[in-house]
């Protein structure tokens, strides 16, 4: 049966309960919701039949005559599409939003947005395939680029040339023939966090995300904010310095020109050449070129100089947060997309520079820690991301 959607602002709050909070009797979400019985087995019954939500069981007995579980249809499948500069991830997620699947592989973003989409739709079908499924419910994809979310399209990215403007969403839905969503890939990881991740026990918190590109997803009041025009949380290309190291938006002196894997690397490739690291220059020597890999390899085997970049990259980030912090007040501050084994270090300079500069009433409750998903907050906010379209009146 096709999937329709909810088709009342009860409906959609029902499934997102459950996508939530996983199954739950009919008598608690009755009651959590508002609703009469009568009313209430409507609502269901119309849900059943467009094949959203099914019985899941027995409840636990409260006394009386025993209530009936309820969860999100098996038959609801969510597919989430990660692009990276350098790596495309795929998976398949049940209506919880709990990975089933998945499939990755490396790929360069400047072979141009027809190739990659292209790749991303088949390797969706190829899970889609594994899985015996007919359709999926829905596709969220995570793009390294500011996005205009209401159109679905990159819009000047500085690390995709030949995306501006490319209808990312409007040609998947045309291949897969379902609800598609976009958003740039520090928003869409922030919603991980918020659904799967330390993010759920808050209602305002900053995700921060490192790595190729540098972004910030904002959650307050339980909700994303993009701004206006879905461009809040770009503080990759605040300008730190006048003079400084020329970054991928054509400007001068940004955090991300500083901080990015870009930036370290390249610092790295100068204390090399210049004889300043014997462990970067060894490596250097062997191949040719150095990667942020061989930078955070270097730093975690003790080598001075790469922990030294790391650490001045952390403290220039820190110094960005101190002006975040000090305007949102948001209660935690969460760090994902660091290379694996420098996190500890950037963390630690991180907190330094906040908790000495910023002000007690603003930080002297937050925390800020590491994310603990990894990779996968990006695949589970992509699926969160199209969920809330899909489960929308």
């Amino acid at each position: 049966m096709r999937l329709i959607g909810p088709e009342s602002p009860d409906q959609a709050r029902l499934l997102r309960l459950l996508r939530d909070d996983g199954a739950r009797s009919r008598v608690e979400l009755a009651d959590v919701l508002g609703l009469t019985r009568a009313r209430f087995a409507a609502e269901v019954d119309r849900l059943t039949a467009q094949g959203l939500v099914e019985t899941a069981g027995p409840a636990a007995s409260r006394g009386g005559r025993r209530s009936s579980l309820l969860r999100i249809a098996g038959q609801v499948r969510f597919g989430a599409v990660a692009v990276g500069t350098e790596r495309l991830d795929v998976a398949l997620t049940d209506g919880e939003l709990t990975v089933l699947a998945r499939l990755g592989e490396p790929v360069d973003v400047r072979i141009g947005p027809e190739a990659v989409v292209g790749r991303a739709v088949e390797l969706l079908g190829k899970l889609r395939a594994e899985a015996g499924l007919s359709r999926l419910t829905g596709v969220g994809v995570a793009l390294p680029a500011p996005v205009a979310v209401r159109e679905g399209t990159p819009v000047a990215p500085p690390a995709m040339p030949g995306w501006h403007q490319f209808p990312v969403r409007d040609a998947i839905a045309a291949e897969l023939g379902c609800p598609v969503q976009v958003d740039n890939d520090a928003n869409v990881m922030a919603l991980g966090e918020q659904h799967a991740g330390t993010g759920r026990a808050f209602d305002d918190f900053l995700f921060v995300k490192l790595g190729s590109a540098i972004g910030s997803g904002l959650v307050l009041g339980g909700a994303l904010y993009r701004g206006a025009a879905s461009g809040a949380g770009d503080i990759g290309h605040l300008r730190l310095t006048e003079d400084g190291p020329l970054c991928g938006c054509g400007n001068t002196g940004c955090l991300e020109a500083y901080c990015g894997d870009s930036g370290l690397v390249r610092e790295a490739l100068s204390a090399a050449q210049a004889g300043r690291s014997a462990a970067l220059g060894d490596r250097l020597a062997e191949a040719g070129t150095l990667t942020m890999a061989d930078v955070v390899r270097a730093a975690t085997a003790g080598d001075a100089i790469a922990q030294g970049l790391v650490r001045d990259g952390a403290r220039r980030l820190g110094q960005v947060l101190v002006g975040l912090v000090s305007f949102v007040n948001p209660a935690i501050v969460i760090i994902g997309g660091a290379a694996p084994g420098i996190g500890p270090v950037l963390l630690a300079e991180i907190r330094g520079v906040v908790y000495r500069r910023s002000t007690p009433l603003a930080t002297g409750s937050m925390p800020i820690v590491l994310s603990d998903l990894d990779d996968r907050a990006g695949l589970v906010g992509a699926a969160r991301l199209v969920s809330d379209q899909v489960f929308a009146a």
